[in-house]
């Protein structure tokens, strides 16, 4: 497998203190300004999050007569920034990135609000055009989602604009940027809240005018037979998986990754328009400021999934900000290119996890291999997965001994708790818990129906492939029993109910009694979970 290839040739991560590079990234949108720390890996080729900080300035409420940023505004800008620098400055980060978005680019005064940044803060900031924000909040979802072999469609609903994008793995085939946004359509068009049917009609029909021309250049370059995945970003999107998360029997532990259909996106837009202002602020999962423009957000996710005919939205937690921390790792010569950090990106995120947690990276990368030794040799005996189940035994092989530091006698279900709590860019909420559930019955007891681990997974066939995968990590793992590596490869034959498992030493005559022993132990749970008796010899 790549990852295990991937992992295997990574010497450099074996030489104890890594050389982290802090940076900042900043990006001052219409709504809101966000403060993002990095810890940038040079040699893992990664990132990781540090510190996040949003502060609501309100940058798009401009004075009605002349389209100016208003001095309130531009003191909540400032101030905001002033925090933001400090703060970056306490991380010791060696640059800070910015980017500002449509209201500065399109007030008349906001060239010189971005001068007086620079001569009270001495900050450069950027200020980006439609299409480079776009390509940006692309680099951004890049970094934390797998796009597979499938295009997909990125949706990000800004306060000034929203930006439409068609990607790949490899490229961005169309960018587009709308001057369409939350905040925007709050201010121009809202008179009356909640909107009556008259205004909603309205609105949906400005918004469906106004995304035409970025629909139809999206949908010019979607190939014949293609269905693209489609990506929602920003705090519209987030507030509204919330609400729909919030009525799930187990609400997800974060929404990166989370799913939404149609019709519950339908449910929860239909009853936010019936909802006055103070009775959107009581809903747990929205705060003040975004009850004051989710509705107009709503309108325009729910007509663009509509203008598209798309049935399901993925959620994405990053965006600009993270782009602009790929873009900076881009030129300065930390990535190849886009293509390398997305075809590696479940690789280097398990990889900074094993990190993370002080596992031995070489005993758990000797784990995977012998994992996907017996992956390989038993498909239709011990398993019958088409390709998944081996990508997520690998993640759970080099993370299944994170929880020894907490407590050795049961770190199987320390392993599970901190894989599903840790962060596993490029998995879906579904491999997530997959993965975690893999660890956390490599050992001791199968799965029973009162295990939490258990009752996080949903369907029959995940449960399947935990099992049979946990099974399968189960075996590697005992041949882990001492620091140095003793056993070179395992043969498998299979041959009327028995699995024979033959033991090859690294060195000639090496006494794998021990591992042999340990093998053994593994007997009865193969038995009840297969019906497969085994049999353990060590090559002479």
């Amino acid at each position: 497998m790549a990852g295990a290839d991937a992992a295997s040739s990574d010497n450099a991560q074996r030489q104890g203190v890594r050389e982290l590079r802090r940076v900042a990234a900043i990006d001052i949108g219409t709504n809101s300004t966000h403060l993002l720390v990095a810890a940038v890996d040079p040699s893992l080729r990664t990132f990781s999050v540090v510190l996040a900080e949003k502060s609501t300035t309100r940058l798009g409420e401009r004075d009605a007569a002349t389209g100016h940023l208003s001095e309130e505004a531009l003191a909540r800008g400032m101030d905001a920034l002033r925090r933001f620098t400090d703060l970056a400055a306490s991380h010791q980060v060696e640059q800070i990135v910015t980017a500002a978005t449509s209201a500065v680019r399109e007030a008349p005064n906001g060239r010189q609000f971005l001068q007086q940044v620079k001569d009270e803060l001495d900050l450069d900031v950027d200020l980006v055009s439609g299409p480079e924000e776009a390509r940006l909040i692309y680099l951004g979802v890049l970094s934390g989602m797998s796009f597979g072999d499938r295009p997909h469609l990125l949706l990000d609903i800004g306060g000034g604009s929203t930006e439409l994008i068609l990607a790949d793995g490899r490229d961005a085939r169309a960018l587009t940027s709308t001057r369409v946004g939350a905040v925007r359509l709050q201010r121009d068009f809202v008179r009356e809240d909640p909107l009556p049917p008259k205004g909603q009609a309205f609105l949906r029909a400005y918004i469906q005018g106004s995304l035409e021309p970025a629909v139809d250049k999206v949908r010019r370059r979607i190939k014949p037979g293609e269905t693209p995945v489609m990506v929602a970003t920003s705090g519209t999107a987030m507030a509204i998986g919330a609400l729909a998360a919030s009525e799930d029997d187990r609400a997800p532990l974060k929404l990166h990754g989370y799913r939404l259909d149609r019709d519950r996106l339908d449910r929860v837009v239909d009853r936010l328009v019936t909802l006055s202002p103070e009775q959107r602020k009581g809903l747990a999962p929205i705060n003040d400021r975004r009850a004051e423009i989710i509705v107009p957000g709503a309108l325009i996710l729910q007509t663009t999934m509509q203008m598209l005919d798309v049935e399901e939205m993925v959620l994405s937690e990053r965006a600009l900000r993270e782009g602009l921390i790929v873009d900076w790792m881009l030129r300065h010569g930390l990535l190849e290119d886009r293509f390398s950090f997305q075809s590696s990106i479940r690789q280097r995120t398990v990889i900074h996890q094993v990190q993370r947690f002080a596992v031995d990276q070489q005993r758990a990368e000797r784990v995977a291999k012998h994992a996907l030794c017996l992956y390989d040799n038993t498909a239709g005996v011990l398993h019958r997965d088409t390709g998944l189940g081996r990508e997520l035994l690998w993640a759970a092989a080099m993370l299944h001994a994170c929880g020894q530091h907490i407590n050795l006698s049961a770190y199987h279900k320390h392993s599970w708790y901190l894989i599903r709590h840790g962060e596993l860019l490029g998995y879906s909420e579904t491999e997530h818990l997959m993965v975690a559930a893999i660890a956390r019955y490599h050992r001791r007891s199968l799965p029973k129906k009162r295990h939490e681990a258990w009752q996080a997974l949903q369907t029959r066939s995940e449960r399947r492939t935990v099992s049979e995968m946990a099974l399968l990590l189960r075996l590697a793992s005992a041949l882990d029993r001492r620091p140095e590596p003793v056993v070179d490869s395992i043969r498998v034959k299979t041959k009327q109910g028995i699995l024979s498992l033959e033991l090859v030493p690294e060195r000639l005559n090496q006494n794998l009694s021990l591992e042999q022993w340990s093998l053994e132990g593994c007997s009865l749970v193969l038995q009840e979970a297969t019906g497969l008796a085994l049999k353990v010899k060590v090559q002479q």
